[in-house]
Formats: structure tokens, sequence, C-alpha cells
């Protein structure tokens, strides 16, 4: 609660940070979704592929219907935007909740530019991932000043520097064609390299 000329009050929304939802999926039984009965469980997803099939065996295991073997992933929440389709492996489930409980919203941006079947490389996610940005033109202000170009520029003779700008709009262009971009939660940008 936050104290305003000694009152007291609720905070708004807007002001209470949420925390992220942890990546999960619903599996359910076909067996009983043929069946017109819904019998599932939803598993938090960012564990060990063993467990994920442990816990869909156990779920099958207490279905009304004999021989319940076939699932389906009927739902599925804090993935970041990847989308899991009904017959994705747990594998595959597997591999991108635990890259992004590790690496957050970043490494969901990664899967939806090179895919799902293409993102089971973490090292090819760090290789490629460049940082988070404000907007796609702060990137090349940022390799512009790992470089120290401004300050090169600012070296010139007085009276030449002010002819000599970076035109970073273009630089960000021209980056955009080897470099991808994908809305970060904030409204920035997270920028990857993906000829690593």
């Amino acid at each position: 609660m936050h104290e305003q000329g000694g009152e007291h009050h609720e905070p708004r929304a807007a002001e209470v940070e949420r925390e992220p939802i942890p990546p999960r999926v619903y599996v359910a039984s076909l067996s009983d979704y043929n069946d017109g009965r819904l019998h599932g469980v939803w598993i938090e997803a960012a564990i060990e592929d063993d467990e994920l099939y442990e816990q869909v065996e156990a779920m099958l295991a207490r279905s009304p219907m004999p021989r319940a073997e076939e699932w389906a992933i009927h739902d599925f929440e804090g993935f970041c935007g990847v989308q899991l389709h009904e017959y994705d492996t747990l594998e595959t489930v597997g591999r991108i909740a635990r890259g992004i409980a590790e690496h957050g919203p970043a490494f969901g941006a990664f899967v939806r530019l090179v895919g799902t079947e293409h993102a089971s490389d973490d090292d090819r996610f760090e290789d490629a991932f460049l940082g988070p940005f404000p907007s796609m033109a702060d990137f090349p202000r940022h390799v512009a000043d790992d470089l120290g170009l401004e300050e090169r520029l600012d070296r010139l003779a007085g009276e030449l520097r002010p002819y000599v700008v970076i035109d970073y709009e273009a630089f960000a262009r021209d980056l955009g064609h080897d470099t991808g971009e994908k809305d970060a939660p904030d409204g920035g940008v997270f920028v990857f390299d993906l000829r690593t």
C-alpha cells in the first residue's frame, strides 16, 4: 500500500508488476477427448524431458478410459509468443520452456525468428543474441560507441566536424538485412545476428 497525505490506497493495476507466467502446457488424453470427456493436466514445462513424459504417463494412467495411450497439447501459456502445436514433441516443448526459463522473453523472440526446429542449440541463441534495445535505431549507436566512432569524429578539425555525421537510420536499415529483430515486452526490440 502507498501512503499519500496520511491516507492509504491500493496500487492501481498499472502500478502492480506482474510476475511472468512460467511456461506450461495442458496435455490431454485423446481417448477421453474423443469420448467427449476432458481429462488432462497442466504441466510446468521447464523441466527435463523424462520428467515431462512421466507426468504425461501419470495423467494417462489416471484416465477412466481403458488403454489411454495417446495425448495432445490442448493449451499452453508463458511461451513468450511462441506458438505450440497440438502434436509438438515433449522434447520440443521442454527445450523451448527451459530456454525461456533461463533467458526470458528474448529466447521466445529467437524461437519465433528461427523456428522451433532450429532453436535446439542454446549456444546458438547466446551467439546470436546482441541484446535488448529501446529501438532498432539504438542498436547502431551501440555499435558506433563500441567502435569509438563518435570519439574519432570529434578529433576532426573543428570546422569540418559539423559536416561529418553518422546516418544512424541508414546504418540501422543496412544492419537490418543481416539482423533479426522482435518486439521486446517493454516496447523495445531484441536484436539477433542470425549469421552466426
